[in-house]
C-alpha cells in the first residue's frame, strides 16, 4: 500500500509512523521547508493529563491513551521528557464547583493519581501559589515537541517511507481505484497512492475543498483563536505547571515550564480573522492580572514577548467547544482518504493514539 500524508507536524508525522509501520510505503508532504512549523512550533509543549475533555469524546479518549503511548515513546527513543505535574487551582470559592467538575471528569476519563487538594495540601507543594483548592494531576509533564517529530521521522525513514519538504498539494481525484494527487514545487507533478491522510493543521479544510468527490458541505468552518505566550525573567518559583480553572476558548493563562525549568505563560484567547504570530507586549499587563491570581508576587516587569500560536478550532466564541474530527471512509464514502479536523489542544498528547485511529479507518 502506497500512502501520503499530507502534513508534517506531530500528528501528520505520527499518522505515517503509524501507516509505515503496518508495512505501507508512506510519503509525509510538506509546504514548508522544514517538518513541525506550524501548530505544532507553537504549542505549550505540554503532555496533558486528560481530564478536562467529556467522557467518551475522541478528546478525551485519545488524550488519555495518547498520552499513555506517548510516554512510552519518549523513554523508549531518549526524547526529552518530565512528568513534573500539574495543580489546576481555584482562586476563590466560585471556582470551586468548576475544579470539582474537572475531577470527576477526569476520574470518568481514567487519568490516573488525580486528586483534590485544600489549599495547604496545594501550598505544600507550591509554597509560592495562592489558591483555596487545587487539583494535583502527577501524570501531567512537558516534552520536546521538535525532538519527539524529529523520533517519529527517524521511525518513518527507517521503514523506508520519506518526507518530501517544499511539497504543496494542489488538488486530488480517485481514478482507477486509486488517488491521483497533484503537488506544485520546484517541479510541479503528481503522485498515485492507495491512501491519502489529510493532516495539514490549519490548511486542512483548504485541502478538503480542492479533493474532487468529496462534498463541500462535509468541510466543516474553521475559527482561528490566537494565543500568544510571555517569558518570565529570574528564578523560577514553581517547580510544577499551574493552571487556573478553564476560561472560554482555552484553559486559561497557565504557568508551563520548559525542559531547562524556565517559567513562560500562556496562551490568552484572541479570536482572529487571519494567521499572525505578532505578540503585543501591550498584552503583558492582561498577563500579570491574571497571572497574579495565583502568583501575588509577580511583577510586570518580569514578563517578555515570547511567541504566539493559532488554535484552529471547529467552533467560536459562545458556542460549545468541539470535538476532534476525524473523517474517514466510513462518515463520507471516498475509499482511502481520511481528513483530521480541529486537531488542536491536546493533539500533540493525543498524536500517537490519533495516528492509530487513522490508521484502523484506512484498514477498515
Amino acid at each position: 500500500m502506497e500512502a501520503l500524508v499530507v502534513g508534517a507536524g506531530v500528528v501528520g508525522l505520527a499518522v505515517g509512523r503509524a501507516l509505515a509501520l503496518r508495512g505501507a510505503s508512506v510519503i509525509v508532504a510538506e509546504a514548508a521547508d522544514a517538518f513541525g512549523t506550524g501548530v505544532s512550533a507553537r504549542s505549550s509543549e505540554v503532555i496533558h493529563g486528560g481530564m478536562y475533555y467529556p467522557p467518551d469524546s475522541l478528546r478525551a479518549r485519545h488524550c488519555v491513551e495518547g498520552r499513555r503511548r506517548l510516554v512510552a515513546f519518549c523513554a523508549s527513543h531518549g526524547v526529552p521528557h518530565r512528568l513534573c505535574g500539574k495543580l489546576i487551582v481555584a482562586t476563590g470559592e466560585d471556582e470551586r464547583a468548576a475544579l470539582e467538575g474537572i475531577f470527576s471528569r477526569g476520574r470518568a476519563n481514567g487519568v490516573e493519581d488525580l486528586a483534590f487538594l485544600e489549599r495547604r495540601e496545594a501550598l505544600a507543594l507550591e509554597p509560592a501559589l495562592s489558591c483555596v483548592a487545587a487539583l494535583h494531576s502527577p501524570a501531567t509533564g512537558i516534552v520536546d515537541s521538535h525532538a519527539l517529530m524529529l523520533a517519529l521521522l527517524g521511525e518513518i525513514e527507517d521503514a523506508g517511507g520519506a518526507l518530501a519538504l517544499r511539497t504543496p498539494i494542489l488538488s486530488a481525484e480517485r481514478r482507477d481505484g486509486r488517488w491521483q494527487v497533484h503537488f506544485g514545487g520546484a517541479a510541479p507533478d503528481r503522485l498515485i497512492v492507495d491512501v491519502l491522510v489529510n493532516a495539514a493543521g490549519l490548511g486542512a479544510q483548504a485541502l478538503a475543498r480542492r479533493i474532487e468527490g468529496f462534498a463541500p458541505e462535509r468541510v466543516p468552518r474553521q475559527v482561528l483563536a490566537k494565543g500568544s505566550y510571555f517569558g518570565c525573567t529570574g528564578r523560577p518559583a514553581f517547580s510544577r505547571l499551574i493552571y487556573p480553572a478553564p476560561v472560554e476558548g482555552g484553559l486559561g493563562i497557565h504557568l508551563t515550564l520548559d525542559l531547562a525549568g524556565r517559567m513562560r505563560f500562556g496562551p490568552d484567547v484572541a479570536w482572529v480573522e487571519a494567521e499572525d504570530y505578532t505578540v503585543d507586549p501591550g498584552r503583558a499587563r492582561t498577563f500579570a492580572e491574571a497571572i497574579r491570581r495565583y502568583w501575588p508576587a509577580l511583577t510586570e516587569d518580569r514578563l517578555t514577548p515570547d511567541y504566539a500560536g493559532i488554535r484552529p478550532k471547529l467552533t467560536g466564541p459562545g458556542e460549545p467547544a468541539a470535538d476532534f474530527r476525524i473523517d474517514g471512509p466510513a462518515e463520507h464514502g471516498l475509499p482511502g482518504l481520511v481528513h483530521l479536523f480541529g486537531i488542536e489542544s491536546p493533539g500533540l498528547t493525543a498524536s500517537l493514539s490519533l495516528a492509530e485511529a487513522v490508521a484502523d479507518r484506512l484498514d477498515a
